[in-house]
């Protein structure tokens, strides 16, 4: 299935990027995630891919952490750039699938489901594969996301309103290729002003598939929570942070040299 025929890992930021911060991003976790990140940082350098307009890329490079931002869309870092402290975060612009940089990162993390805007399984291999290639020794690599439930999977085209205020409403219809892991959707946003529309389409995995793509990568699981706040994950969590570990001999595939 593929209804969205032009669909790149570009689309989803070169759509949304101006209205990313109103409809999306202000979770509230920001605070606990940037908490975490910094701890796993330590003195050395961080990375993450899908960086958007740097909801937790800027709050942790205020902590002084050395923090550079990769995103596949331009809109997406020009609003980065635009944010108040983004121009602490060192912009990149790549393919978060296929990426080489002149680094290694004590830190690379991938946060709230960006990761399966990859839409196939070969593409978040090579995710994993490219984070592993640039991890310092013994460096992590970090993914949120969220845990495909029952309703998610039904394969019944569905229609809900997403959110809505005094002077706008964001709806939402979305259709399911189980074989793929694939959910199409697209958001409707109705104001005073007009409408406009914004396509998303991603490729779901499971936790234990995202555990056998890090082995694949050479990583290895170290921790997993329900949440930033680091509760314990259950049968019955709607979404995990994975920690995957690289190997003391981290970031030999590919070349990439040692950095700061």
């Amino acid at each position: 299935m593929n209804g969205f025929q032009n669909w790149t890992s570009a689309t989803y930021g070169d759509v949304r990027a101006a209205a990313y911060d109103r409809q999306v991003a202000g979770r509230g976790d920001e605070r606990n995630a940037v908490s975490l990140l910094r701890e796993l940082a330590g003195d050395g350098t961080a990375l993450e891919l899908g960086v958007g307009t740097g909801r937790l890329a800027i709050p942790l490079a205020e902590t002084g952490t050395v923090v550079h931002g990769l995103d596949s869309s331009q809109g997406m870092l020009d609003e980065l750039g635009r944010a108040p402290g983004g121009q602490r975060v060192r912009a990149l612009l790549a393919d978060m699938a296929d990426y080489e940089l002149p680094q290694r990162f004590a830190v690379i993390w991938v946060a709230f489901n960006s990761l399966f805007l990859l839409d196939s399984q070969e593409s978040q291999l090579r995710c994993f594969a490219s984070a592993a290639r640039h991890l310092a020794p013994g460096g992590r690599f970090l993914v949120e996301a969220f845990v495909p439930a029952p309703e998610q999977v039904a394969g019944t085209p569905a229609l809900r309103v997403k959110d809505f205020g005094q002077s706008s409403m964001l709806l939402q219809t979305s259709r399911h290729s189980a074989p793929d892991q694939v959910i199409e959707s697209l958001d409707l946003e109705i104001t005073h002003e007009g409408f406009a529309l914004f396509p998303t389409r991603i490729r779901y995995a499971w936790p234990e598939e995202l555990d056998g793509m890090a082995t694949k990568a050479g990583l290895t699981l170290e921790s997993r929570w329900a949440s930033w706040t680091r509760e314990p994950f259950t049968d019955r969590s709607s979404a995990h942070v994975s920690v995957y570990r690289a190997s003391d001999a981290a970031g030999t595939q590919g070349g990439v040299p040692p950095g700061t």
